[in-house]
């Protein structure tokens, strides 16, 4: 629906922001989650007193990482949207950056306190917030960041022409508040090294998402096209979720049995074979099976739920079905099998997975899942599969 909005008709750099953007929650929220998720499972929010602490200090943390992040993708957006076209509007480049701060900082102020209340709540429950936290960030963080993104740039959008002021208002207010959270953030232990360790995954998988931004902005401009905007972030949606429950759970069985850098029994993996990653007796490698296995039932329920709406542009044929399941089960393969090696082998640097692995991991589910989606796209309008104006 949001493809035929005229902000993202006339600003088609709004397209690069929505990866880039909905991947925060990988980036922000799902990071927040796991590490929230393994200090109540080693009883680090116990009390009143670290419950408060754990809960101030995170909240400070991410609203720092999404204004800094916000801000950056709106400078990619730009960058990606002129190098192409070789045509560069102030206005346009302004609009991005206020929309995108907004976005990342409302979104996450949201998310983040559903995140608590989540894992708070998992916990009195006697349920492991780990298989609970981080897909609901997953999929709340998409379906909230993409509405605020729409609602914001359509609105600042339509201020353009009669208020040009206010799009420069929005950003420097947010990017004002900058300084009151990095110092609530510094003065709490659990979260100062984060805030000066923790930007490269951040930076990092903004960059890897943009450049699944550019590839969702190139294809879904073409008319031919335009039917891959609805499935999007179904792929990029269910790949991110399922990844980072699995990092998420290796992460704290890791964390049960040491620090960062321990290895008693839990040697760190140089590389593992796809089997020890699949089929050996491990509880993650069980946990990985079911993960893989919850692939093509999830996703035929989504691809019904768009067909029944009638959503999309295309026609959901056996020979389509075919073609995006392959897309996604590979999607997955290949994201767990990373999940299993970077997280060891950041235990084995003396990193802390749940700060470092979710952001490369979500990053790369957008590009690998975009990347994948796209190459379908095309592979089925090479061999004639072209009915783009499906829904119109």
């Amino acid at each position: 629906i949001l493809q035929h909005w005229d902000v993202f008709k006339h600003v088609t750099e709004v397209f690069i922001l929505v990866p880039a953007l909905l991947g925060l929650k990988g980036n922000l929220e799902m990071t927040l989650a796991s590490r929230l998720s393994t200090a109540a499972n080693i009883g680090q929010m116990d009390t009143p007193k670290e419950l408060w602490k754990m809960i101030t200090g995170n909240m400070a943390l991410i609203q720092v990482q999404a204004t800094v992040v916000g801000f950056l993708a709106s400078i990619a957006a730009v960058v990606f949207g002129w190098i192409p076209d070789g045509h560069f509007s102030m206005d346009h480049a302004v609009l991005l950056c206020a929309s995108s701060v907004a976005t990342a900082f409302i979104a996450s102020l949201v998310l983040g306190m559903i995140m608590i209340g989540v894992i708070i709540g998992s916990r009195k429950m006697g349920i492991n917030p780990d298989n609970v936290a981080t897909p609901i960030a997953a999929s709340l963080g998409d379906l909230i960041t993409l509405a605020l993104l729409s609602g914001i740039s359509w609105g600042l959008y339509k201020e353009l022409e009669s208020k040009a002021y206010v799009n420069p208002l929005v950003c420097a207010f947010f990017l004002s508040l900058l300084p009151i959270w990095i110092i609530i953030a510094r003065r709490n232990s659990a979260t100062r090294e984060v805030l000066y360790s923790g930007w490269e995954p951040v930076i990092v998988a903004m960059a890897i998402s943009s450049v699944g931004g550019l590839i969702l902005d190139r294809t879904v401009s073409d008319p031919n096209f335009a039917g891959m905007a609805v499935f999007t972030p179904v792929i990029n949606g269910v790949g991110g979720n399922l990844v980072a429950v699995q990092a998420s759970r290796i992460s704290t069985y890791l964390h049960m049995s040491g620090e960062p850098g321990d290895s008693p029994g839990t040697a760190p993996r140089k590389c593992p074979s796809p089997c020890s990653t699949f089929f050996s007796s491990d509880v993650n490698s069980r946990s990985a099976r079911v993960l893989f296995l919850l692939v093509v039932p999830g996703h035929l329920v989504f691809l019904y739920t768009i067909h029944s709406m009638q959503g999309g542009h295309t026609t959901l044929t056996l020979i389509f079905i075919v073609f995006y399941m392959t897309a996604a089960l590979l999607q997955v393969l290949i994201l767990l099998y990373i999940a299993d090696w970077m997280v060891h082998w950041m235990w084995g640097r003396h990193l802390d997975p749940d700060n470092f692995s979710i952001p490369y991991l979500t990053a790369l589910g957008d590009l690998i899942g975009t990347g994948l989606l796209a190459l379908s796209f095309h592979v089925l309008w090479l061999i004639g599969d072209r009915d783009s104006d499906v829904g119109d």
